[in-house]
């Protein structure tokens, strides 16, 4: 079952970051306001997703080589989305 998850927040990162928003508290413990999470929502849902997860099950410490995979998956860096340009 975390593989299914897994999997489907890669291929609909929003559609996780929506469901997890409304039956867990994950990201009332991973962000104090709710500028952050909308912005990330828009333009970087890999990024926010993980960062709510590392700071869910890691807190304190940001799992950083996992943020900047998520960061270059968001910008396109990594895979086809700079080819398709």
């Amino acid at each position: 079952m975390p593989l299914l998850a897994l999997l489907l927040g890669y291929f609909f990162p929003r559609l996780i970051i929506v469901v997890l928003y409304l039956f867990t508290g994950w990201w009332k413990t991973a962000f104090d306001g709710v500028l952050w999470p909308v912005l990330g929502f828009l333009f970087m849902p890999l990024t926010v997703l993980w960062y709510g997860i590392s700071e869910t099950y890691f807190p304190g410490s940001v799992q950083t080589v996992g943020l900047v995979v998520a960061a270059l998956l968001d910008f396109g860096l990594i895979g086809n989305g700079a080819r398709k340009r």
